[in-house]
């Protein structure tokens, strides 16, 4: 059996996990910063990467006795090198680069998009080749999906990412931060069809998706609304009817590529979701009707493993020992590392 710690800095969560080569979670620490960000109405960088170097001795020492063991018993430590807030990113990669360096231990620097789409091997085991959707604050893509390292990206956002127009249209609402989740619950007894809204790029060539003309048109919606304070079901109306668009966009874009995966990888038989955004059970459950009429199986993580954790980081470790593919200490951390980069 082997076991692997990873380490998780990204964005506003710190988190560490250690999980087995059985796909086994034996810990999975992650302390939020929604509190020191709220009042700004997002994330603070230089808040967050403060934040990460308070709390990540204490998050792995934790994870670390969860899983009850000592770090002579891993295999390997990887640790988040990108794509994120760099500040972040440096203080996750550099804690797991000196644990491995003072134990001896192979680094894996995963990429956190990577992370994401194999989450569905952890929690599914789910064979390659597979089509993945990966929706989160920052960033919306289909890919496909071909091995560790091995992704051909048929699609993503030319503007703003599912989760953060998601974010933006909690903050015009009223909603408070994070708007997502916000926005989810408030659209849950509200009215999808009051409101015109249109699909961006429904009915086009591509697999390309656009939400920042969904979000104009919205903001339209309510400067045509009566003066003064917004009702309960306004909110509610507006909120379904935007939830309702990005999932009728998604299921468009979707199918579309589908079609491009199934030439690419004949043998792929599985739809997956994964990212925060895949927690929203609206957009689940339409990426998932989407799958059955193509004669897709579709997989989505529980919604505490699409948004951002330590768990995935470990297992894309732990794919990666397998293969043998470890990392030098001097990898430097990266704010921008497109999928498309890596290397099987």
């Amino acid at each position: 059996m082997s076991l692997v710690l990873g380490i998780e800095t990204s964005c506003d969560e710190t988190a560490a996990a250690v999980v087995d080569d059985r796909r086994a979670i034996l810990a999975d620490v992650v302390r939020g910063q929604l509190d020191a960000h709220r009042d700004y109405g997002g994330v603070v960088p230089e808040i967050a990467a403060r934040a990460h170097l308070e709390a990540i001795d204490l998050v792995v020492a934790r994870a670390m006795k969860d899983a009850a063991i000592g770090f002579d018993a891993l295999d390997g430590v990887a640790a988040t090198a990108g794509p994120g807030l760099i500040g972040g990113v440096i203080v996750g990669a550099m804690t797991g680069k000196a644990i491995a360096a003072a134990h001896d231990l192979p680094f894996f620097a995963v990429n956190h998009l990577e992370a994401h789409v194999l989450t569905p091997r952890l929690t599914h085991a789910v064979d390659f080749p597979y089509l993945a959707l990966l929706v989160s604050g920052g960033h919306c893509q289909l890919v496909a999906v071909a091995g560790v390292g091995r992704h051909r990206l048929l699609g993503a956002t030319v503007d703003d990412a599912a989760g953060e127009a998601f974010d933006k249209v909690g903050k015009m609402l009223g909603l408070g931060y994070p708007g997502g989740p916000a926005v989810e619950r408030a659209a849950a007894c509200g009215d999808a069809e009051r409101f015109a809204l249109p699909r961006p790029l429904r009915g086009r060539p591509g697999c390309d998706f656009s939400f920042s003309g969904l979000k104009t048109a919205l903001r339209h919606a309510v400067e045509a609304l009566p003066p003064g304070p917004l009702a309960d079901a306004d909110i509610a109306d507006l909120c379904a009817g935007f939830q309702e668009a990005v999932a009728d966009a998604m299921a468009d874009r979707t199918a579309n590529a589908i079609a491009l995966f199934r030439g690419l990888c004949p043998g792929g038989a599985t739809l997956v979701a994964a990212g925060g955004v895949a927690a929203n059970r609206a957009l689940r459950a339409r990426i998932e009707s989407v799958a059955q009429a193509h004669g897709l199986a579709f997989v989505a993580p529980p919604p505490r493993l699409c948004t951002d954790n330590a768990a995935m980081v470990a297992w894309a470790g732990i794919e990666r020992l397998a293969l043998g593919l470890a990392d030098g200490l001097d990898f430097a951390p990266r704010p921008r590392w497109p999928l498309e980069e890596l290397a099987g």
